[in-house]
């Protein structure tokens, strides 16, 4: 009716992002078991910790933790709607870190600070930086991580209020990780429960590890999985309006690829049972349904953390492929990424010592 208040939001675009903007994000959401039990469907992850209360709480746990990405995804889900709703891409991650375990019945909310802007050269959208927040129902911080996303601007040409490209650090320090994981009793850490007789001490820097094992993306699981995150970006639901755009369909949520890769890496990491740290991250292409995602890692880095002696890090480096397998360890030719990868991602790991 005429002179009524519109009550729908069509999201933020890059004019509407401001250095310093403080974005406290809807819905708060609690973490039930059924939620890890479907994460659980739709990858097939085996970390022994995650799958089971006994085997969690022989070590250390009070119950099994929730899966870090599947906090991640949900921390991240929050921020779409004020974020990435009219994204064009999202574009990569930075110093990311898993700062307390969180178990099925917690909570989590997101906020989020935008820490910087940046205009494209060709003046129809712009890079956004934010800092979010992921924090339990006691206020504790549980995550905390950086990405930048290019947004579409509502009137291309239009100038950015400020700009302003942030410092992020390159890799989480070693004496910065561990908070999220309690002290491990290594007596009770059973390594054929685990799947993996292969410890911290087994791996050495600039090992490559193929992990064999492929997965085919199905259209139904890709939006069932970002539905599960409350993540609402149109470009993984609205196939109609998809039409449009360059691809002409659907995209898979990259977070989606991430936990496809994290899952087909426990062939040769099954003792890696921590995601402590996000050191960065960048999704190289699309990955549609019906493609086949494989993975494959290289060890780029291993390091103690101080004060423990139950658990050691490795700096992981996650390689994903679309349609083909990894025994080559495809990665790049020259300064491009070879036409398979679809994810390269850079994070440390806890495993038992």
């Amino acid at each position: 009716m005429p002179g009524s208040t519109p009550k729908t939001s069509s999201g933020r675009f890059f004019e509407d992002f401001h250095l310093g903007d403080s974005i406290v994000h809807a819905t708060p959401r609690t973490v039930r078991a059924g939620d890890a039990a479907l994460y659980s469907a739709l990858y097939g992850s085996r970390f022994a910790v995650q799958s089971s209360d006994a085997f969690a709480g022989a070590i250390g746990y009070p119950t099994a933790p929730i899966d870090d990405l599947l906090v991640f995804h949900i921390v991240f889900g929050k921020t779409v709607p004020d974020v990435s709703l009219n994204a064009v891409a999202n574009l990569g991650y930075a110093d990311g870190r898993f700062l307390r375990p969180v178990y099925p019945g917690d909570t989590l909310s997101t906020t989020s600070e935008v820490i910087g802007l940046k205009q494209t050269s060709a003046g129809d959208a712009g890079i956004v930086y934010v800092r979010s927040i992921g924090r339990n129902q006691r206020n504790e911080i549980v995550l905390s991580y950086a990405r930048w996303v290019l947004v579409r601007k509502r009137e291309p040409g239009t100038l950015a209020h400020a700009e302003q490209v942030p410092e992020l650090a390159k890799a989480v320090l070693p004496e910065q990780l561990g908070e999220g994981c309690p002290r491990i009793e290594l007596a009770a850490y059973d390594d054929a429960l685990a799947g993996s007789r292969f410890r911290w001490g087994d791996y050495a820097v600039g090992e490559r590890i193929d992990h064999v094992d492929g997965m085919t993306v199905e259209e139904a699981e890709h939006q069932l999985a970002t539905r599960l995150y409350q993540n609402t970006a149109r470009v993984h639901f609205d196939a109609h309006a998809a039409q449009g755009t360059r691809f002409g369909k659907r995209l898979i949520y990259g977070g989606h690829v991430i936990s496809l890769a994290r899952a087909l890496s426990f062939n040769g990491l099954g003792n890696a049972f921590h995601i402590a740290a996000i050191n960065g991250g960048r999704h190289v292409a699309p990955l549609f349904a019906g493609d086949t995602v494989y993975a494959w890692s290289e060890v780029l880095g291993s390091a103690e953390i101080p004060g423990r002696g139950d658990v050691g890090a490795l700096r992981l480096r996650l390689v994903a492929t679309k349609n083909r397998a990894c025994a080559d360890f495809p990665l790049k030719a020259g300064d491009q990424y070879d036409p398979s990868v679809i994810l390269d991602l850079d994070y440390w790991a806890l495993l038992p010592r």
